[in-house]
């Protein structure tokens, strides 16, 4: 099986070189017939990487440590859900994936426009190659899936805890989607240039991969923020660490381009502005996958040892990507003239524009704070590190004029706005942003928080705008149809997809950031140190360490507590924060100690709520057991499995029977939970947005385009 996967590496590369030079040798006057076979290089290589990847799947499951990845990120304890996402949990393996996806959706956009673009796609087909033969010379040279064990060890190291989570199992995937889909809109852009087709005809093709690879980054980002929120234990969803800021980065400036080609197709504009977008989404999403493989920047996030070849070979590839991209768009700078100039500040093609500003300013915030450790260690020599706190300087205003515009954009007029119009479509939008703003200034606090309250109230009035534009157009509906306001809705939605999918995108984003600014600016945390029968309040709420917990498992010994919540005299139940600990492989640890100075892994307690989430965790004090710990290594070393469990069964009952106090970090956070819900809601509109129109609708949309196109001549 080794020496087969190899050789699928090996002839995925060679499909990717062939096609690279049939695709261009058919774009250059060889004929259709080469560009056609550069296709098919393309879908013979997403056959090759689809057998390797089954092949090192299947060892994963059948726990076969041959394969060195395997021995070294599986074990025969592992979970088989676990084992069959361990995969992309290396570096080898995620690789692989990367490479897979996009085979697999390039494909997919080649395959949609074989009778379309024709001098686009050639040049597409090659870029698409090219990335995918870089990723097989990484596989090759660097990161081979296929190395094999010497010698064969009966046993494997495991997986990671701290990715033995649902939510982990997913998200690099998802992440990975994002973007392999970011490079699709990127290689027909390049196409577009070196061919001098620069219409909309390119943004029509690639809209659907550029919604696609914003969606996937968007869930890929938000299921990373519930695993950090539930699992690393520190109380946090959103840390500003490197990778977490790659992956944002890409979904930003790809935010903006959804808004942006808007105004292309409408009025002619912003046409080097959304090439540009376009181009930045690609390279950013490749600047992403680098960040998680080299170790340039420290991360919980990255691959651990990955080396300087995959670090220096990333950079050339994205050099390379920048230096062509800058050269493409300032040589073909007169074919992307505007054919419309902005008639007016009062209008939709101004506010577009001003949301992608704070947009790609929000970006350029990320990618400075990112970079600046190795900013300043070029400049200074020394590295020096941007926290938490810096980036909400700036990234907060940025956000807060950002939801303001979101709710002003969908519904302003193009080119003009008249004083009637802005009266008819935001009177409502702004009495209920005052509404809210009267209400929050009366009976709560949140004035010591301007910020926090101004986005409040461009979230109400972002909310009050969607729900406007659905009532009316479901009430328009109606009085025409006769059918029933649920019936109606539904219709309208079906029909016009990307407007409304794209009105609900809106909506959720307000929440989410309601949830983002009341879980940050009015939060209460305390760590304290209780034993048992101590109490603590944060908040307004009451918690007693009523006892310690132990649990034995197969892989790990979980020490906990059990706390019980009152809250204004109720009894509100209990939380059970739990630390995990797994086995070392350190051979210079005994059979008790290798398991208590392995790699420790928090399980939260928590108790959410629609108004605020109760968040705990615990921090075991081992101190008092270290005596027996290391009297039990010393006698017992070298002892069997069954020694060893019976032995740690010992430990963890003395931590039962004579409790040490424990240090717990508390957290009253409000709003958290409509962060998911916003997310939900935002994801939903995006699925909306994406899913293909009813034919009927399809049908009228090709039939005006055709007949606009059979007009040209007329008009000409």
């Amino acid at each position: 099986m080794i020496v087969v996967g190899r050789a699928c590496l090996i002839l995925a590369l060679a499909a990717a070189v062939y096609g690279i030079g049939a695709s261009l040798y058919g774009a250059r006057g060889g004929g259709t017939a080469w560009v056609a076979s550069g296709r098919r290089a393309m879908y013979s290589l997403f056959g090759i990487v689809a057998v390797a990847f089954g092949l090192l799947e299947s060892a994963f499951l059948r726990s076969d440590f041959s394969f060195d990845v395997v021995a070294s990120h599986s074990s025969t304890t592992t979970p088989d859900f676990y084992k069959a996402t361990a995969i992309w949990s290396s570096q080898e393996g995620s690789l692989l994936l990367w490479i897979l996806l996009l085979a697999g959706f390039s494909s997919l956009a080649l395959r949609l426009t074989r009778a379309r673009l024709r001098e686009v796609a050639p040049y597409a087909q090659a870029v698409l190659l090219g990335f995918a033969g870089f990723f097989a010379v990484l596989l090759l040279l660097f990161a081979n899936p296929f190395a094999a064990s010497s010698p064969v060890p009966a046993q494997g190291t495991g997986l990671n805890p701290l990715l033995r989570h649902p939510m982990m199992a997913i998200h690099p995937v998802m992440l990975y989607s994002g973007y392999t889909l970011a490079a699709v809109p990127f290689a027909f852009a390049i196409g577009a240039l070196v061919a001098r087709r620069l219409g909309a005809d390119w943004i029509a093709a690639i809209r659907r991969f550029s919604l696609g690879a914003w969606l996937c980054l968007g869930i890929g980002i938000l299921l990373g923020a519930r695993w950090s929120y539930v699992e690393l234990g520190w109380g946090g969803y959103w840390g500003w660490d490197p990778v977490e800021n790659a992956s944002l980065m890409p979904w930003l400036t790809g935010t903006a381009f959804l808004h942006s080609i808007m105004i292309q197709e409408k009025r002619g504009m912003l046409k080097v502005w959304n090439v540009s977008l376009v181009l930045a989404t690609g390279t950013l999403a490749i600047l992403g996958t680098f960040l998680v493989r080299s170790g340039v920047l420290d991360s919980i996030h990255a691959f651990v040892g990955a080396g300087n070849g995959i670090a220096w070979m990333f950079t050339g590839l994205i050099a390379v990507m920048v230096a062509g991209s800058i050269a493409l768009v300032h040589g073909r700078r007169e074919a992307l003239r505007s054919e419309h100039g902005l008639d007016s500040l009062l209008s939709r093609e101004a506010v577009f524009l001003l949301n992608n500003l704070v947009l790609v300013a929000l970006c350029f915030v990320i990618f400075w704070g990112t970079f600046f450790p190795l900013i300043s260690e070029a400049l200074t020599g020394t590295k020096a590190a941007l926290g938490p706190p810096w980036f909400s300087r700036y990234t907060v205003p940025l956000a807060v004029l950002l939801v303001l515009l979101s709710g002003i954009g969908p519904v302003i007029a193009w080119r003009r706005a008249t004083a009637a119009n802005l009266r008819r479509m935001f009177a409502w939008p702004v009495a209920g942003a005052a509404a809210v703003l009267v209400a929050l200034l009366v009976l709560s606090d949140t004035a010591r928080k301007p910020l926090a309250l101004a986005l409040f109230c461009f979230a109400a009035l972002v909310l009050v705008v969607v729900g406007q534009e659905l009532w009316r157009g479901a009430r328009a509906r109606g009085s025409m149809t006769r059918e029933a306001p649920p019936a109606a809705l539904v219709a309208l939605v079906r029909r016009n997809r990307r407007r409304y999918g794209g009105y609900l995108v809106h909506a959720g984003i307000a929440v989410l950031f309601v949830g983002v600014a009341a879980s940050s600016a009015f939060q209460h945390a305390r760590d304290v140190r209780l034993s048992p029968g101590q109490s603590a309040r944060v908040g307004g709420y009451q918690l007693t360490y009523v006892k310690p917990t132990a649990k034995l498992a197969s892989e790990k010994v979980s020490l906990g507590a059990v706390l019980r919540v009152r809250k204004g005299g109720r009894d509100l139940g209990t939380l059970r924060p739990t630390r995990g600990y797994y086995p070392t492989m350190a051979p210079d640890k005994g059979p008790v100690g290798g398991i208590f100075d392995g790699q420790a892994t928090s399980e939260v307690g928590l108790r959410p709520g629609l108004r605020r989430d109760l968040w705990t965790a615990v921090e075991p004090d081992l101190g008092p057991l270290q005596r027996f710990i290391t009297q039990a290594d010393r006698q017992f070393a070298g002892a069997g499995s069954n020694v060893q469990g019976v032995l740690v069964a010992a430990i963890a009952q003395r931590y039962v029977q004579r409790p040490p106090p424990a240090t717990f970090r508390i957290i009253d956070s409000p709003l958290v939970t409509w962060i998911w819900i916003g997310s939900l809601i935002a994801f939903t509109g995006g699925l909306i947005a994406l899913w293909p129109a009813p034919a009927v609708v399809r049908r009228r949309a090709a039939t005006a385009a055709r007949t606009g196109a059979a007009r040209e001549p007329a008009r000409a």
